[in-house]
């Protein structure tokens, strides 16, 4: 599922206008609205199941975007849409500040040796470094795959090539169309081995 760049436009600015009320919280002083999200995504954010992804040092532009777009139902999941469908913008903002505040754990998975450098490579000759940062941590609404849980990373790869996994602006689904299932595997497992760790 891609959106015409009028409709991203739209969602982008929409997310993105939500009023700055986002205070910073210690790590123990979780939102009320985050105690429901812990259960899956484990805590601080930080995820133990490898369907599911981590939330923590996630950018909150990008978290709240995507709260938005599962509530606005233009990204479906038959657990996160009924979770974010009640939302106001105030609390995916909370939500996000959360989050994003939140150290990432080191990462459980280890890179294969052979495919450390042939994932690094794969990051440039995609583009991945270009959007998602040369360490690959996010940028703005651009999520940090660094640390990622390798499951959440290849799922997500494979619906972006099969346009069944929402694209804000077909960026994702131009890059994930070019990928062989081998490459696939092969950026999985470099990008959940990296330690997500910022300056």
């Amino acid at each position: 599922m891609s959106f015409s760049h009028k409709g991203a436009a739209a969602i982008f600015a929409a997310a993105l206008s939500f009023p700055p009320t986002c205070p910073a919280f210690a790590a123990d002083d979780a939102p009320q609205k985050a105690e429901a999200c812990l259960a899956c995504h484990g805590s601080g954010g930080n995820s133990t199941d490898p369907a599911m992804p981590s939330l923590a040092g996630q950018p909150a532009k990008f978290i709240s975007l995507q709260l938005f777009m599962f509530r606005e139902g233009n990204r479906k999941d038959p657990q996160m849409t009924p979770m974010a469908a009640n939302l106001s913008n105030a609390e995916m903002n909370e939500l996000a500040a959360y989050f994003s505040k939140q150290k990432p754990a080191a990462p459980s998975h280890k890179t294969a040796p052979e495919n450390a450098a042939a994932g690094r490579h794969l990051t440039e000759q995609h583009h991945c470094v270009q959007c998602h940062g040369s360490a690959l941590l996010g940028l703005q609404h651009i999520p940090r795959l660094a640390g990622q849980q390798f499951a959440y990373l290849r799922a997500q790869l494979r619906g972006f090539r099969a346009k069944t996994r929402a694209d804000f602006d077909g960026n994702m689904t131009s890059a994930a169309e070019l990928l062989s299932e081998k490459d696939i595997e092969i950026l999985a497992d470099y990008l959940s081995g990296l330690t997500p760790l910022r300056d």
